[in-house]
């Protein structure tokens, strides 16, 4: 039962003949996005729109067009958003950059964060007091008259 976990959704009456074709198919299937489930590729979900989108794709290929092709008609058709992975392009650059750049904001701030920690605690966080020179005097005096615990006087 456990093996059958990652069975596809790709029924028989949907399978090509040609096996190299059935591969295409296959491959284009997992780069497009499921409208319904939205977090499922065609080739996963079980949606009759992802039934559809998978028999369009294998039309697109028994007609000749290459994998390049069949995606370009998809996306006119449908948007980026019918491709599990956006492309790269000017109007996608802020998606693909905004994860990087907001990893090294969060380093860039951990790393100030941790300059100012060891500044602070090189010069003193302010909890310790200075004395006058009368209680310098008196503690000196006191230390003088007492005699410590562990040395014989």
């Amino acid at each position: 039962m456990l093996g059958c976990s990652a069975a596809h959704a790709v029924q028989p009456d949907e399978i090509m003949s040609d096996p190299a074709k059935e591969l295409r198919a296959r491959d284009l299937s997992r780069e497009l996005r499921c409208m319904v489930c939205q977090n499922q590729s065609i080739d996963d979900s079980e949606a009759p729109l992802a039934r559809d989108l998978r028999l369009l794709v294998r039309e697109r290929i028994a007609a000749g067009d290459s994998d390049a092709q069949v995606l370009d008609f998809l996306v006119a058709r449908y948007g980026e958003f019918v491709l599990l992975k956006p492309r790269v392009e000017p109007h996608t650059l802020l998606l693909w950059l905004l994860p990087p750049l907001a990893l090294g904001g969060g380093g860039v701030a951990l790393w100030i964060n941790g300059r100012r920690r060891s500044k602070s605690a090189a010069a003193g966080d302010g909890s310790t007091v200075e004395l006058t020179a009368d209680e310098e005097a008196r503690l000196q005096q006191l230390i003088a008259e007492e005699p410590l615990p562990d040395r014989p006087v």
